[in-house]
C-alpha cells in the first residue's frame, strides 16, 4: 500500500457552502491542514498568496471560473498539485475535458465520503512518491557532476573550452544548461523544470528586464494574457527567491522593475 502525507496542504473549492465546510472539517479531522474557497476567484488568489497546495478538491460548476479554468491554472502553477475534480452533472464530456487537465479522479456528488478520503489518499501517495522521484533525480544529476569533477578534470576543462556555451556564471551562480543543474555557492539548487528555465532566461540576459508575458512564453512555450502570465510567475519567481535569496523578501538577484517585469542582477550597478 503506497504511504500518504497526513499532514499535507489540501483546498477545498465549493460554491455551495454546506458542502465545502463539511468537506473541509471531514478533511481536518483526518489530520490534513485545509483552506477553503468559495469561487474559482477565491481559489486562484489563495494559490497567488500562499505556497503550493499537495491536493485540490475543486467543483467544477461555479459561477465566474469554474473548477475546469482553475485547473488549467494549477497545471501551469503548480505541476505537482493533485487535482480532484468534483461535479453533480457528470457527462462524458467533462471527464473527458477532467483528463485532459491532469485530474488524479473525477468524482460525481453526491460522492459517499470514504470514497472522497480513498481518493484524497491515493492522490496525496502518488504525490509523495513524485517528490521523492524528483529529489532522487536531482540527487543523481549532482552525483554525476561531482563524479566527472573527480574523476576527469582535464576532460572536463577541454569540454568547457570547447562548448564554452555550456555554462553561464553570474556572480556566485553557476549554470550547467546541459545537465540542468544549478549552483550556488558551490551548492546546488533543487529547481523544477519550470524554475530552471525561468532562472536560465533571466541569468543569460543579466540585467535585462523580462515581462511575465515573455518569461512564460520563452521559459514555458505557450502565449497567455498579461493577467494570466503575472499570477504564474509571480508564484515562480516567489519560489526562486526563497531558494537562491539570503533574504527573500528583500532580494538582490532576482528583481523587481515595477509594472515591467523581473530582472537578473549581476551586481555590477546598484539598483532599487
Amino acid at each position: 500500500m503506497m504511504e500518504y502525507d497526513q499532514t499535507a496542504r489540501i483546498m477545498v473549492v465549493d460554491d455551495e457552502a454546506a458542502e465545502r465546510v463539511s468537506l473541509a472539517e471531514i478533511l481536518r479531522l483526518e489530520g490534513y491542514h485545509v483552506a477553503t474557497a468559495a469561487s474559482g476567484e477565491e481559489a486562484l488568489s489563495l494559490l497567488d498568496k500562499s505556497d503550493p497546495f499537495d491536493l485540490m478538491l475543486l467543483d467544477i460548476k461555479m459561477p465566474g471560473i469554474d473548477g475546469l479554468e482553475v485547473a488549467d491554472v494549477v497545471r501551469k502553477q503548480s505541476p505537482n498539485t493533485v487535482v480532484i475534480l468534483l461535479t453533480a452533472f457528470g457527462t462524458l464530456e467533462t471527464a473527458v475535458q477532467a483528463i485532459k487537465r491532469g485530474a488524479h479522479d473525477y468524482l460525481l456528488k453526491p460522492c459517499p465520503i470514504p470514497d472522497i478520503l480513498e481518493s484524497v489518499r491515493n492522490g496525496l501517495a502518488k504525490h509523495k512518491q513524485e517528490r521523492q522521484r524528483q529529489h532522487l533525480v536531482s540527487q543523481l544529476q549532482y552525483a554525476i557532476s561531482e563524479l566527472a569533477t573527480v574523476e576527469g578534470t582535464e576532460a572536463i576543462d577541454e569540454e568547457v573550452s570547447s562548448q564554452s556555451s555550456r555554462f553561464i556564471e553570474v556572480r556566485d551562480v553557476v549554470v550547467d544548461l546541459q545537465k540542468h543543474i544549478v549552483m550556488l555557492r558551490g551548492q546546488p539548487l533543487d529547481l523544477t523544470p519550470t524554475e530552471f528555465k525561468i532562472l536560465v532566461c533571466l541569468i543569460e540576459t543579466s540585467d535585462r528586464v523580462w515581462s511575465p508575458q515573455e518569461l512564460v512564453r520563452n521559459a514555458q512555450g505557450y502565449e497567455t494574457d498579461a493577467w494570466g502570465a503575472r499570477a504564474i510567475i509571480r508564484v515562480h519567481i516567489r519560489r526562486l527567491r526563497k531558494k537562491i535569496e539570503d533574504d527573500p523578501a528583500n532580494p538582490t538577484y532576482i528583481l523587481n522593475v515595477r509594472g515591467i517585469g523581473y530582472l537578473f542582477s549581476s551586481g555590477k550597478s546598484e539598483m532599487d
